[in-house]
């Protein structure tokens, strides 16, 4: 139960989204370097605080709570579903569709910590990941979100080249995310299962059919990661 797991979700706009859940032990990582970059924060401000006496002490209970609680929401919300120690574990949160979480989820999900910590060192928290399929804590159950990693190195690798065509329309990052993870599985996909999946999304294909549509989802892709013509 400790080890990683794999999940498939069907994002808004039809593709099918392989989603590799982070499991307890990245999270902890993730979490204690996010804590250690707190301690820095509350020490320099503390050091600044202090010798302001009675305003310091009202300014330090302000610091504590964005510390605790708005920190990890705010990055979360307009960094990706990252905090900076997901980002160094390569992991982020996202709705259970595969989209990228907004300030409601964020919110949700971190002030829920209060009960995951429960009785101590997430107790709660870890018992709830342990009995779901899905490494969900209470604040993930509640806001519904879960924490994947981010494997985009690892993807654009995968991804067969082919000439860059940028999009018809203008992407949001759940749909790039999606194409990606699309043109990323095509080298394992039979044919017809790869011209299945690449005729959902008409408003990204353009109406095309079978190989078509496979292959136009894959030169996207290619533009999306940058790919050269050449």
């Amino acid at each position: 139960m400790m080890l990683d797991t794999v999940r498939s979700v069907a994002t808004p706009e039809g593709i099918e989204l392989e989603l590799r859940l982070a499991g307890p032990a990245a999270r902890a990582v993730a979490w204690s370097l996010d804590f250690l970059v707190r301690i820095a924060l509350y020490l320099t401000g503390m050091a600044i605080l202090v010798p302001l006496g009675q305003l310091g002490l009202g300014l330090g209970l302000i610091l504590v709570f964005v510390l605790e609680w708005l920190f990890p929401a705010a990055f979360e919300a307009l960094w990706n579903g990252q905090t900076p120690g997901k980002r160094v574990m390569k992991i982020a949160v996202l709705r259970d569709d595969g989209t990228p979480i907004g300030w409601h989820e964020a919110l949700v999900r971190n002030f829920l910590r209060a009960v995951d910590f429960l009785p101590f060192l997430y107790g709660i928290g870890l018992i709830a990941m342990l009995i779901n399929r899905d490494f969900k804590r209470l604040g993930d159950l509640v806001a519904g979100t879960v924490v994947v990693y981010r494997d985009d190195a690892r993807l654009q690798t995968a991804i067969p080249a082919a000439p860059p065509l940028a999009p018809r329309v203008p992407l949001a990052l759940a749909e790039q995310r999606a194409v990606l993870a699309f043109a990323g599985r095509v080298p394992a996909l039979t044919p017809e299962r790869a011209a299945e999946l690449a005729e959902i999304p008409a408003r990204l294909t353009g109406g095309t059919q079978g190989p078509a549509a496979v292959e136009r989802l894959l030169r996207i892709a290619n533009f999306l990661i940058g790919r050269s013509g050449a």
